[in-house]
């Protein structure tokens, strides 16, 4: 260290962090010491560290209050890519798969570079997802197994949520989650819940009209839930297990879930499509249980917009391999939706019905009147 130059920049990288910093290293304290009398006094040198484990990151660098506080001049959450992001990607590898395929890829993989890296040139998107998911050296046959347990100190535990949540797919509150998962409700479950919305496994959201207290809890790991419902207890395993049942119900279940998750995720894109993109907004989604006394079933709105100018886009997603169709049943099922939901909430606001698909609306009988806005797949993939 003191032989560097000390007039030319100089950079010190260290990768995952958190594994340089063992239980009895006591690596920590050291690079604090080290920083603190010797590093700061170096204004060529610039020191970067980075690590999957984004809670414990968050815990020991970024929040700090021993030698580290107020230490970290910049900080980059490094998310996964998004849709366009994972197209570019693929490109630059000289896989040309069309749009609908690339959706296809990113529902069961997210848009994680270390699972995408794997898929090879002519390849469709089934093709791919069977390769590494299901045969026998697939890269993601058994990831879910390592996953948690490298990030997370107490991993049965979080995986245990994730678990949860991948069977609700309209999510739980708080409260919901803890009986189901018969935790205690204190500052080591509220911290496991947060490892897991930093590390991006989960996400919270308040419910359109409600409290903090009543945050929603939903998977937003797109592997997480393929593996739990089709690659941990898949009956077959080999080349053709993915390609025989892609098309069955289960996988009509689980790509609308999906899809969803995916749009949450490009919610700027949405903005930008409905040509809204500077217009302050609240994004949330809302559900209603019927009571005893009343006669309705509950309903549930997945993700609504409000927004600043009085008007709230009311978003239906739906996956589909053409253009969908809104029939007589689903038409008297939008119309009770935006009924219950201005009824309930007292809302005065102009409600847009917004349908988000992949091909488009089929503009029929029930079609007209109804939908205000329509954003298709290409837009989640603008820039």
């Amino acid at each position: 260290m003191d032989k560097l130059d000390t007039q030319q920049p100089a950079v010190f990288f260290f990768d995952e962090f958190p594994w340089v910093h063992s239980p009895r290293s006591n690596f920590l304290r050291a690079f604090d010491h080290w920083w603190n009398s010797s590093g700061t006094k170096r204004p060529n040198l610039k020191v970067v560290v980075c690590g999957s484990a984004a809670s414990w990151m968050i815990d020991k660098i970024i929040n700090d209050r021993g030698g580290l506080h107020n230490r970290v001049t910049q900080k980059i959450r490094l998310l996964p890519f998004t849709v366009a992001e994972t197209e570019a990607f693929l490109k630059s590898k000289n896989i040309l798969i069309d749009q609908y395929q690339t959706l296809q890829v990113y529902m069961a993989m997210g848009g994680v570079p270390y699972y995408l890296q794997p898929i090879n040139k002519g390849e469709s998107s089934a093709q791919a997802i069977d390769r590494l998911c299901f045969t026998t050296n697939g890269v993601l046959r058994t990831e879910f197994n390592n996953l948690y347990q490298s990030l997370f100190k107490n991993a049965g535990q979080h995986e245990i949520v994730v678990r949860i949540l991948a069977k609700k797919s309209k999510g739980l509150t708080r409260e919901e989650l803890l009986k189901a998962g018969k935790f205690t409700s204190g500052g080591t479950t509220t911290k496991m819940l947060k490892e897991l919305e930093e590390s991006g496994f989960i996400d919270q959201y308040v419910p359109f009209g409600k409290t903090l207290k009543e945050s929603i809890y939903k998977l937003a790991d797109e592997y997480s839930l393929f593996y739990l419902k089709f690659i941990e207890n898949s009956k077959s395993t080999g080349k053709g297990t993915w390609l025989r049942q892609f098309n069955a119900p289960s996988y009509k279940s689980w790509s609308g879930f999906s899809f969803e998750s995916v749009c949450h995720k490009h919610i700027a894109q949405i903005k930008k499509a409905l040509g809204i993109k500077g217009v302050l907004t609240d994004e949330s989604a809302w559900r209603h249980q019927s009571t005893k006394e009343e006669k309705q079933q509950g309903v549930q709105i997945d993700l609504l917009i409000d927004r600043q100018d009085r008007c709230i886009n009311i978003c239906e997603m739906k996956f589909a391999s053409e253009e969908f169709t809104i029939d007589k049943k689903y038409a008297a099922e939008l119309d009770k939706i935006l009924s219950i939901f201005q009824q309930t909430t007292g809302t005065k606001k102009t409600l847009f019905l917004t349908m988000i698909t992949t091909y488009g609306i089929n503009q029929n009988l029930y079609y007209t009147g109804r939908v205000v806005s329509e954003i298709k797949m290409e837009d989640l993939f603008s820039e």
